[in-house]
């Protein structure tokens, strides 16, 4: 391994945008691994700029720990991803992402107009849920959810 592909934690820090305690936390929880030098400093591979930015996109679309944890245990420990090794957590994330999407935009949609709650609160409610028929559906946002 070159020296050069190695960062210091403050390094990763800075191009990540995460704070050193962040970086400490995911690198407890397994998601990275240091490698330390003679000094116990903590040294991390260059592709683990890569690794820090798909768990911070992770969680921008809502993902777990513990999701982002299995999709990244699919990659090499020790040695930098290949394209594809990447192109397997995408096809393996892209049901999941599309299910998002898609509720993302009934949402946005239903929004406007009735989640089919049941509350028959607003005016509106009145019209889109006349004699609350979501209510009869089952509980929750029936229209957003189903």
């Amino acid at each position: 391994m070159d020296r050069n592909d190695l960062l210091p934690i403050g390094e990763l820090a800075k191009r990540t945008g995460l704070a050193v305690s962040a970086i400490r936390f995911y690198e407890d929880k397994g998601l990275i691994q240091a490698f330390r030098t003679m000094g116990n400093q903590r040294r991390f591979l260059r592709s683990d700029i890569r690794r820090l930015s798909f768990i911070l996109i992770a969680q921008q679309l809502g993902l777990g720990l513990a999701e982002i944890e299995s999709e990244l245990s699919k990659l090499p420990q020790g040695r930098t991803p290949t394209v594809n090794d990447w192109q397997k957590i995408s096809r393996s994330m892209r049901k999941s992402i599309d299910a998002k999407i898609q509720l993302l935009t009934r949402t946005r949609s239903k929004l406007d107009e009735c989640i089919g709650c049941g509350c028959l609160s607003l005016e509106r409610c009145r019209l889109y849920n006349k004699d609350d028929r979501a209510g009869a559906g089952g509980t929750g946002p029936r229209f957003v959810l189903e």
